[in-house]
């Protein structure tokens, strides 16, 4: 950690930033905040319905609950120092708010990977073993997994975090992005970064990104078998419109992380991983409720009871 002690007493990083190749950027600046004032509202709107509406307490509305945690977090950690670095002229960043920005979003990104597969499992279970529901997603399970999605998530945050910024960096301390992103800090590192990129980084995605979306792709693989054998078509309705919302959302997560983290870097550009950003961290978290809400007829009748509608 002396090396991190030293690192601090050094220059600040500087963020480019969305808005130096941009010729509009009070037009892009107004999206990025009317975007994240939708987020804001859409999902503590969805949080505060899933505390007070007693028909919401369920299993899946606990995972959902926990997914509106993240996005509100997502979007809080970074727009604001867009808006203050945008409104000020002033990009620098420290140090010690680019370990937080490191923390938080590598510790959202893996718990996001992990409460999907978990929403999936959920799905499955409620599908296909409707009859063991109440036991296999009893409450104590429930906080289980969901304090082991936390935890897990940070302990693999804290792992890449303090081995990044424990490694040597140029003079440059110029970050090509918006916000402290690992892949973004790697460029400016003055040594090998091999070792971690075939090591660590490839045990990190295979447990947070792989293993995940295989247990996604198997559940719904059951899910549509035992679907396909049902002879009502009003169950198979019911179940698909069950599902839908959470396929949509996991299509959104994985596409972007797919294009972000496993394209070539002969696709990558830095315009393309700026938009890419821009999409998972603060267009994902407004779509998010909007999703569940307009596809869930149970959050729709919640909405309606709290307007007294």
């Amino acid at each position: 950690m002396m090396i991190w002690s030293n690192q601090t007493t050094g220059t600040d990083f500087v963020l480019l930033g969305l808005f130096h190749h941009i010729q509009a950027p009070n037009l892009l600046f107004t999206f990025i905040f009317l975007v994240f004032l939708a987020t804001l509202v859409g999902n503590i709107m969805l949080l505060i319905l899933i505390c007070f509406d007693s028909r919401l307490h369920t299993p899946m509305y606990l995972l959902l609950s926990q997914l509106s945690i993240m996005d509100l977090l997502y979007s809080s950690a970074i727009v604001p120092k867009i808006a203050t670095d945008f409104l000020s002229g002033k990009n620098t960043i420290s140090f010690i708010n680019c370990a937080f920005q490191l923390i938080l979003f590598t510790t959202l990104f893996g718990a996001d990977c992990l409460l999907l597969a978990v929403m999936a499992y959920d799905r499955y279970v409620a599908i296909c073993h409707p009859l063991r529901y109440s036991v296999l997603m009893r409450p104590t399970v429930c906080v289980f997994v969901v304090v082991g999605t936390w935890l897990g998530a940070l302990l693999n945050a804290l792992i890449h975090v303090i081995y990044v910024l424990n490694l040597p960096y140029c003079n440059s301390r110029e970050i090509n992005h918006f916000f402290c992103e690992i892949p973004a800090l790697l460029k400016l590192v003055c040594a090998d970064t091999s070792l971690y990129k075939n090591g660590l980084f490839l045990i990190s995605g295979f447990v947070f990104f792989f293993l995940p979306i295989s247990t996604i792709m198997a559940s719904y693989g059951h899910i549509l078998f035992t679907v396909l054998k049902l002879r009502s078509n009003l169950g198979i309705r019911k179940a698909l419109a069950t599902c839908s919302s959470h396929m949509i959302v996991v299509s959104l997560f994985y596409g972007t992380a797919i294009i972000k983290y496993f394209l070539p870097k002969a696709y990558h550009t830095t315009e393309l991983d700026e938009v890419i950003s821009v999409f998972y961290t603060i267009v994902t978290p407004m779509l998010n409720p909007l999703i569940y809400s307009l596809r869930n007829k149970e959050v729709g009748g919640a909405f309606r009871k709290i307007l007294g509608v």
